[in-house]
Formats: C-alpha cells, structure tokens, sequence
C-alpha cells in the first residue's frame, strides 16, 4: 500500500515539475517567438518588427534601433493640420556628431513616425546657427549616406534624399563640390524618368548655385 502510494504522488510531481519549467522557459528564450502573437509596447515604434516575413531577414536599422532607445533628442507632434517636431532641448545645443548622420541614415526608413522625423530633424538642424562649421566635417561620412538614399528603389526615399542633399549644399556651399562626382551617377538615372526630370533638373541647378563655378 505505501509502495502504492509513493508511486502515485511520484506521478503528480512529474506534471507539476514540467509545468513549471515550461512557464519558466519563455522568460530566459528570445522575445521573438512572442512578437507575432502579441507585439510588445516598442514595437510600435519599430513597425517593422510587427511584419512577420521581415522579423527574421531584416535587422534593425541603425536609426530605428537609436529612436527606440530614445536616442534622437526630438519627437513627433501631431497637430491638427500638419505635423511637427519637439525638440528636447534646443537644436542649437545638439552635437552634429553624430546626429545629422544619423538623421541622414533614417531618410532611407520607409516606416512612419521615422520617415518624419529624419527629414524633418536633418532639415532643422542644418538651419540653426553655425550649422556650415558644423557639417563641413562631416561629409565624408554624410556623403555615402546621402548616396545610399539616391539609390534606394523607393521612391519616396529618393525624394527625402534629393531634398537633403539640396539642403546641404546651401548649408556647405563649394565644400560639396568635391564629392558631387559620388552623387551623379544616381542622379542621372532618375533624370531618366519622366516624373523626376522636373525635381532632379531643378536640384542640378541649386547644386550648381550653391556650389558655383566649379560645381
């Protein structure tokens, strides 16, 4: 009879033992397993994270992963007629090292708010005061980035580029001319097309302006 006994409390130990370490598991495995079902708070600002074919091939961009963290000092206002930007502390006082890159870098997100906040952001913060002595160090870096936006297949992405490298050039001026041969190429290419020959004809030209004889 106590032999019975023991067996059968062995029996209902076994269960609870295994219930328990399966409720532990998922706390010490990867979150991933969990976003499909049940999308976690910051994955709202990653929507990216929500697509279940792009979970697994595509990494978080660079700036995606600094916004998540908070760590582009400014924010998306939604306004009742157009959006707007909160910056948390003055523009003036941001290091353009290395925000203005990263802000260049999220020209190329497709996703809102990021698609607002990089433009908006690179073109505020080449408007405050010293903004040329600010840059002009970083367009070896700024370049390639800008390059990376002019070729992206979206043409969304494109125009945010476009639009950046004519704000850049007012700000830098004839500083940009040396690295314009780096740009061209994916400029001449959406000449081609009929619905950028307008935009990219009108760009050349302020690119010419801004940068003077030698552009």
């Amino acid at each position: 009879g106590s032999n019975v006994l023991k067996m059968s409390s062995s029996i209902h130990i076994q269960p609870k033992i295994a219930v328990q370490k399966s409720k532990a598991s998922p706390l010490r495995c990867s979150p991933k397993p969990a976003v499909k079902p049940q999308p976690k708070p910051s994955d709202k600002l990653n929507p990216k994270t929500i697509d279940p074919f792009g979970v697994h091939t595509r990494p978080l961009s660079a700036f995606a992963a600094i916004y998540a963290k908070g760590g582009i000092p400014c924010r998306l206002v939604h306004g009742s007629v157009k959006h707007r930007l909160q910056w948390e502390c003055l523009p003036e006082t941001v290091p353009f090292d290395p925000l203005l890159v990263t802000l260049a870098e999220g020209l190329r997100e497709t996703k809102h708010p990021y698609t607002f906040v990089s433009k908006e952001g690179f073109k505020e913060l080449l408007m405050v005061e010293g903004a040329t002595e600010k840059a002009i160090p970083l367009l070896p870096r700024l370049v390639p980035v800008l390059k990376a936006a002019l070729a992206h297949s979206d043409d969304e992405v494109f125009g945010r580029g476009l639009d950046a490298l004519v704000q850049l050039s007012a700000v830098v001026g004839p500083s940009l001319n040396d690295y314009l041969k780096h740009l061209l190429t994916n400029l001449s290419r959406r000449l081609m097309k009929k619905k950028f020959r307008g935009k990219v004809t009108v760009a050349l030209q302020k690119l010419e302006q801004y940068g003077g004889k030698v552009s």
